[in-house]
């Protein structure tokens, strides 16, 4: 029989109140593409921490081509030939992109060849990024294409992917997968963890199933269906959502000709953006990240208050000049793709994070509610199934699905008249995607207007009635989700969409219509 390329044997992870794992084995053979799959909180980061070295289990061991290794920290595992790409990200904020790509790799290279490396890396894997790029000034997607690229470059024999394809178009994750399958012919070992079950099915040839912190079965996922391993992993088939037939309202939020230069140098300038969302609908924007979505973000929600007058309305008043709080008393809600920072304070506990977003909970001369702010939390912690240790429990303890399921259940639950979310179920896993896009329909239906910016186009067509597609900053005109094809959408999103040129004409025509 072949050695495996990895393999563990009763890898158990304590940490104060929780086992993260429990008695985990796991071997993934030469050049195998072993999916790991589990719900949030199932404990599959932790897991893969351990064989990255960044986490030190408690008990096990864990064997790499053979022979028993005691992998101490990340440097030790890429020297074995094990590279990571982690979910969140760990790149230096004020450097530029080659330099943390250098960070990684052997110092015999010197920065102009790591430059021309990434150049040539990105060309041939789609996954555009300038070396020469502040970190700061990327957008999360932006991130995880530096994250993927530094990785490659060290032609690692065991590649760890942590949801490689949340940001990436549909034609980029095939040729994706193009690679990866390269790379699995020629004896590269890959652990690929993803929420996305038919992606699971294609590309993998094993499968481990964590529930709980413990393995609760091993497949061959090709033999599966999108059922089977959604009863593997949560012991149920998420529930079907409900469809009903378009009864929009009245316009809550009307952009008009919204042109504005970003003033980051490496940002995306906004133009001539025409857009309409009415009580009772969802409008959703597709897009490859870095296109300007954040840039229009932060136009919508008042965190870049320079909006010409006039071109941003909520419920028929001018807000294009407001404050974010302002907008909310205007009933506008927003959900960023960034969790921890600007979704949340990392530092600061659940139920004290409801102050971002919830006034209610001030009372007379400004002293909190400490009791208010707690049962709201435990609220949402219930309903939305969100693994924490209670409303106390810091943001940063939470692991990225249940933060998020958190945070999207805060603004829900605050009554919006307009929703605006960024990327709502990314990192999320098949159970709690399917428990917040029915929360959206259920919001939808009970009247209010929303926004939903996504770069999962199989979530896009789900939930959205109408469908836009943001390229370098211009918006393409809607299209009814009965009309949007994935072929149609993915040509949109390099730009390619017919008579663009009178994006407010046909917005005007549609909201007439």
């Amino acid at each position: 029989m072949t050695t495996p390329r990895l393999q563990l044997t009763g890898i158990t992870k304590r940490y104060p109140g929780v086992v993260a794992n429990s008695d985990v084995s796991l071997s993934v053979a030469p050049g195998e593409v072993h999916a790991v799959l589990g719900e949030n909180g199932a404990g599959k980061s932790t897991l893969m921490k351990i064989i990255y070295g960044s986490v030190k289990p408690d008990e096990g061991a864990v064997m790499f081509n053979g022979r028993p290794v005691h992998i101490r920290n990340p440097q030790e595992a890429r020297a074995l030939g094990i590279s990571m790409v982690f979910q969140h990200f760990s790149l230096f904020d004020t450097i530029t992109v080659a330099e943390n790509v250098w960070l990684g790799l052997d110092k015999s290279l010197n920065l102009a060849e790591v430059t021309a490396s990434i150049d040539a890396t990105a060309a041939e894997y789609g996954l555009d990024i300038d070396p020469k790029r502040p970190v700061h000034t990327l957008s999360v997607g932006e991130m995880q294409r530096v994250e993927i690229i530094r990785a490659l470059l060290t032609q690692p024999q065991l590649l760890i992917l942590d949801e490689p394809t949340s940001v990436l178009t549909p034609q980029a994750v095939e040729k994706l997968f193009i690679v990866l399958r390269k790379l699995a012919s020629e004896g590269c070992s890959i652990l690929y963890i993803s929420h996305k079950l038919h992606e699971i099915r294609e590309l993998c040839t094993a499968c481990t199933v964590l529930r709980g912190g413990k393995v609760t079965g091993v497949c061959d996922p090709r033999e599966e269906s999108n059922a089977s391993l959604s009863r593997l992993m949560i012991g149920a088939e998420p529930p079907a959502l409900q469809s009903r037939a378009l009864n929009a309202g009245a316009a809550v939020l009307e952009v008009k000709g919204l042109s504005m230069a970003c003033d980051d140098p490496f940002g995306t300038d906004l133009s001539g953006i025409a857009l309409t969302v009415r009580a009772g609908e969802v409008v959703g924007i597709a897009g490859v990240s870095g296109n300007g979505q954040a840039e229009l973000l932060y136009a919508l929600s008042g965190e870049n208050p320079r909006s010409p007058a006039g071109s941003i309305q909520v419920s028929g008043q001018d807000a294009s000049r407001l404050s974010p709080g302002r907008r909310r008393a205007l009933g506008l809600h927003f959900v960023p793709e960034e969790r921890l920072g600007r979704g949340a304070v990392p530092t600061l506990s659940l139920a004290h994070n409801l102050l971002l977003s919830r006034r209610d909970a001030l009372g007379a001369g400004g002293w909190l509610r400490l009791g208010a702010l707690k049962a709201q939390a435990e609220d949402i912690i219930a309903r939305y199934n969100v693994k924490a240790n209670g409303p106390h429990a810091a943001a940063k303890s939470l692991s990225g699905g249940n933060l998020q399921k958190f945070i999207v259940g805060r603004e829900i639950e605050a009554k919006p008249k307009l929703l605006i979310v960024s990327q709502p179920t990314w990192g999320v896993d098949v159970g709690a995607s399917a428990q917040i896009r029915g929360e959206i329909l259920a919001l939808r239906d009970a009247g209010c207007a929303v926004l939903v910016v996504s770069e999962e186009l199989d979530e896009l067509f789900e939930i959205s009635d109408r469908l836009h597609v943001i390229a370098k900053g211009r918006l393409s005109p809607s299209v009814d989700r009965a009309d949007a094809t994935v072929e149609r959408i993915g040509e949109w999103m390099s730009g390619l969409w017919d008579g663009a040129t009178d994006n407010n004409k046909k917005e005007r025509t549609h909201a007439a219509a």
